[in-house]
């Protein structure tokens, strides 16, 4: 089992940059298979922070990366990305860096449309980032979206362009706001096509099928986390995406049987950004703390994270649609001082007792957390790097999370230095 696959297994924010980065001191290739520049991957290495949004997380490591066909392409912000991340001394080139061609772009008319439809939601807003990703993939499917390889052709991009407008023109028209100025939008798309092309130049599902072949070790990046899956997630405060492992697959045109050992990133409470059911959700005193000490602010837009205790039901729910063979517990250090912790271990919904979260909005709002109190420490266990290290009671919350979800704790990451981490099991080496 060579290659690795890393998802969230939670709403997303698990700290699966960390990991993804402390993996790929492994791994040879590192691909980004799906969702766009809402995705936030924060790294720290040394007094070193880096914060990613498209780029892999293995360009600060200099391993090859790719960033896959289900990827949505916001060309500016991932111009942006790179010389933010070149003024830190890494060098992107395109032997470092390689676009899919077949990934679709997300243009000006896409965050247009994604924040015109929020502001306009009211109390029905999905809580997006307003960075056009929804559009972009809907364009994907609609069969009308831009994409990398259609920049090399100029003269064919008048059809394209024509094509979009038919449908997004409509839509403004709906949302009071004014028609794409047609020349201005082809002449920002040649502007930047050279930024994008000169890592566009092979096919990406060639590069990967032969690293395969080579026994190359490939790790799979995945953005956002299990729960926001258009499919699987909690509809529809979603992402546009499948965040799944399976996604793995199509998003980067490597087969199924290459996904190898998934691995889901968890932490040790919960968090969730945006709007949706969240039934653990704290609003005392014990959620402002968690909130405070795990620094909970989202990576992309800065907002607070809503944080709660550990819910096991959406976790053991995440390891069976991602066929998880095994979790990074993450952020254990932030429960360090608390005299009692909760787990949830099932729901009450309407009188009867479920041991997953149903999919209707309506049961979803009446979940009510069925809790199992665990001893708390007061110990830290901040910068621990082995068991010996850690509390007995932290040993405990961290066992019996374990048998509640049905996996067994592959890494236990103590702290967001890339060190302060615990291996129980290589995934590279399943």
């Amino acid at each position: 089992m060579a290659n690795v696959t890393v998802v969230g297994a939670q709403w997303g924010d698990e700290g699966k940059g960390k990991i993804v980065d402390w993996l790929s001191n492994r791994a040879d290739w590192v691909v980004r298979f799906q969702g766009g520049h809402n995705a936030g991957h924060t790294l720290v290495v040394g007094d070193v922070t880096y914060k990613l949004s498209l780029l892999p997380s293995g360009v600060v490591q200099g391993k090859p990366s790719v960033i896959g066909n289900g990827v949505v392409i916001d060309p500016w912000a991932l111009r942006d990305e790179i010389a933010r991340i070149e003024a830190q001394g890494v060098k992107i080139t395109a032997e470092l860096l390689t676009i899919a061609e077949t990934a679709c772009l997300i243009l000006p008319l896409h965050r247009d449309l994604d924040q015109a439809r929020e502001a306009q939601a009211g109390t029905t807003k999905i809580g997006t980032t307003g960075r056009g990703i929804g559009p972009a993939y809907e364009d994907k499917v609609g069969r009308r979206a831009i994409r990398v390889g259609d920049l090399t052709d100029p003269d064919a991009l008048d059809a394209k362009i024509d094509r979009l407008l038919a449908h997004h023109n409509a839509l403004r028209k709906g949302l009071d706001l004014p028609e794409v100025d047609v020349p201005g939008l082809k002449a920002e798309l040649l502007a930047i096509a050279p930024e994008v092309l000169k890592f566009a130049g092979q096919p990406v599902w060639r590069l990967l099928d032969q690293a395969h072949r080579d026994g190359k070790r490939i790790l799979f990046e995945g953005a956002q986390g299990s729960l926001l899956d258009v499919d699987h997630g909690t509809y529809p405060y979603v992402t546009s995406s499948n965040t799944v492992a399976g996604q793995a697959a199509a998003g980067s045109g490597l087969g199924p049987r290459s996904v190898g050992y998934v691995l889901g990133i968890v932490k040790a409470y919960t968090t969730r950004v945006g709007e949706g059911p969240f039934p653990t959700e704290l609003f005392d005193e014990d959620g402002r703390r968690i909130a405070d000490r795990g620094r909970e602010f989202g990576t992309v837009t800065g907002r607070p994270r809503r944080c709660g205790w550990f819910d096991a039901v959406l976790v053991r729910q995440s390891i069976a649609i991602n066929g998880m063979h095994g979790i990074a517990l993450t952020k254990l250090d932030v429960l360090d001082g608390f005299e009692t912790l909760n787990i949830c271990t099932g729901y009450r919904v309407g009188g009867e007792t479920l041991d997953y979260l149903p999919a209707g909005l309506k049961a979803q709002a009446e979940v009510e957390p069925i809790y199992e109190a665990v001893e708390g420490w007061s110990e830290s266990t901040q910068g621990a790097r082995s068991w010996k290290d850690l509390p007995a009671a932290a040993i405990k919350y961290v066992r019996r999370i374990e048998e509640l979800i049905g996996a067994p704790v592959a890494l236990l990451s103590t702290s967001p230095e890339r060190d302060d981490t615990i291996l129980m099991q290589d995934p590279f080496h399943g």
